[in-house]
């Protein structure tokens, strides 16, 4: 009987063998990290972080041992996206009740916004620190447009956040913070004119694409990158136009730029113009210039929609008139 093969098992994408037990400890040391970087983009700001002590350890590297809990506290989105046992009676037991924490979350979210104008929402890491040079081009970017009557919204966290919430103020413009829960507590940064908390990813980001009228996008890390590519299928399946894209740095973006040229557009998965969807800049002007384009097509978008509805309108009312009159002439 011939010898079978050894079957491969399957591996990450740093090469090591998958299996339950790592990719417990991938996550719980995803969420460690996450918390890293917002301790890092605090302190860096000359502020110590909200919640549980940091440890240090030997090697340097920042542990946060509230994460490593047996029973570490559960979110909100946990506890709706979580595996549960099924049980009979769930829906009726729990799913409601979350249905109504989600709408009364959308309608406070609406509720706090609405005067929000011309919103543009900035995106980024959060451990980025006050002297490095993207800081200081997402104040600046985020300064030029709070000049011209933008608002500024960003997670409310430190970092290039942060460097956003700080340049809105010291543009004169309003500063919006969506603050997000999540396993260890999360301060906002202390240039937020209106805070909101939110307790489901979903609602938050729906915050951010309702009441801005582009993005922003400075290096980031997981989070940076579904912001982008959630605005971009938005974009491109037609759920919202003339909505401008910045890629800010170079740099940084080119290695993913190329592989979605090399790979996503020479397999034929997007089309060529899904490219043109995102402009690219070093430059906080041409970021700032892109985004007042946009908003300019957008209203120019709604002008000719409102013009075109009114000319349908006076349309039918004409040719109502008409007939009303060749019946009154027809004597019927």
């Amino acid at each position: 009987m011939p010898k079978q093969p050894k079957k491969k098992r399957p591996r990450s994408a740093r090469g090591k063998p998958v299996d339950p037990s790592l990719r417990r400890t991938a996550e719980h040391e995803a969420v460690a990290g996450v918390r890293e970087r917002q301790h890092i983009g605090h302190l860096a700001a000359g502020r110590m972080p909200p919640g549980a002590p940091m440890v240090v350890t030997n090697g340097g590297r920042v542990i946060d041992e509230a994460i490593r809990d047996a029973t570490p506290p559960m979110t909100e989105d946990e506890k709706l996206l979580g595996f549960t046992p099924p049980h009979n009676d769930d829906f009726t037991r729990t799913d409601p009740w979350r249905v109504m924490r989600i709408m009364g979350e959308v309608i406070e979210g609406f509720d706090k916004l609405a005067k929000v104008e011309k919103g543009v929402s900035f995106f980024g890491s959060a451990r980025t620190a006050p002297d490095d040079p993207q800081y200081l081009m997402a104040v600046r970017t985020a300064q030029i447009l709070a000049e011209q009557g933008f608002s500024i919204i960003t997670g409310a966290g430190p970092g290039i956040m942060e460097a956003a919430n700080k340049g809105a103020r010291a543009g004169g413009g309003h500063s919006v913070g969506c603050n997000i829960e999540l396993p260890f507590e999360q301060g906002a940064n202390p240039y937020v004119d209106t805070l909101i908390d939110f307790r489901y990813f979903f609602v938050r980001k729906t915050m951010f694409i309702k009441y801005s009228i582009g993005y922003v996008i400075f290096p980031g890390g997981f989070g940076t990158l579904d912001e982008l590519f959630e605005a971009l299928t938005l974009i491109q399946t037609g759920k919202i136009s003339q909505f401008p894209v910045v890629l800010f740095g170079r740099h940084y973006w080119a290695g993913l730029l190329r592989w979605i040229q090399s790979r996503m557009l020479t397999e034929k998965k997007i089309a060529p113009g899904d490219l043109d969807l995102m402009v690219v800049t070093d430059d906080p002007s041409e970021a700032a210039d892109v985004i007042a384009a946009g908003w300019r097509a957008q209203v120019e978008a709604a002008s000719n929609l409102a013009r075109s509805a009114w000319a349908e309108q006076v349309d039918r009312m004409e040719r109502e008139a008409k007939r009303l009159a060749e019946l009154a002439r027809r004597g019927i």
